[in-house]
């Protein structure tokens, strides 16, 4: 039986990693949180000390394997910059499609959550959701976490950072950051976490029925 495969993507701070990890524990099937592969890539980067340059992070992307996406830090800012950085290296990214298509394959059901699952990684993908916000309160919500988390950043600081890493998705030449024809949009905006759960298993139930 082919896997029913949800493909949910968005820009950062959306909400789509944490609709897709709500997701995942109700219908009970994997999920792949897409930004942890090329954030993984970075990691070891940074702490082997090595250049972003694209030989090196090819190396790093052959080498992954599921234990460094368990990896603490994943989600600092320094990361984060580097992995967009290392997002837009056309080799990298073909050499982690097969691992994050490999994932899609697995189970009577599949999630997987990022910025090309549904153009590039899952084009035939069951159902397709684009989730976003406005720039300001994403902003917000990730300035929050990182401030939970202990991070001496500014709310400018944090704003900044995510106009810019914005900017850099979506003029990529690569598998630019866009919404698909068949996308459903979710805008978080004015909503909360359990409306837009409910929300998104509502139009993935419907498409059960369907298939």
């Amino acid at each position: 039986m082919k896997p029913f495969v949800v493909a949910i993507d968005g820009p950062a701070a959306s909400g789509k990693g944490t609709i897709a990890r709500n997701l995942a524990r109700h219908f009970d099937w994997p999920y792949l949180d897409t930004g942890l592969v090329y954030r993984a890539v970075a990691r070891n980067l940074v702490k082997k000390q090595l250049d972003q340059n694209p030989r090196n992070a090819v190396r790093e992307a052959k080498d992954l394997s599921i234990e460094d996406l368990q990896q603490e830090g994943l989600r600092t800012p320094e990361i984060s910059q580097t992995a967009s950085v290392v997002a837009s290296i056309p080799e990298v990214r073909e050499t982690l499609i097969e691992f994050q298509r490999n994932f899609a394959r697995k189970g009577e059901g599949a999630i997987l959550d990022g910025r090309d699952i549904g153009t590039v990684i899952c084009p035939d993908a069951d159902i397709k959701f684009f989730v976003t916000a406005s720039q300001e309160v994403r902003a917000n919500r990730r300035y929050q976490e990182l401030m939970s988390q202990g991070e001496g950043v500014t709310y400018q600081e944090v704003f900044d950072t995510l106009v810019e890493r914005d900017l850099r998705d979506s003029t990529r030449k690569n598998a630019p950051l866009v919404q698909s024809e068949e996308a459903i949009l979710i805008d978080t905006s004015n909503l909360n976490v359990k409306q837009s759960t409910e929300l998104v298993i509502a139009k993935v139930e419907l498409g059960l029925r369907d298939t």
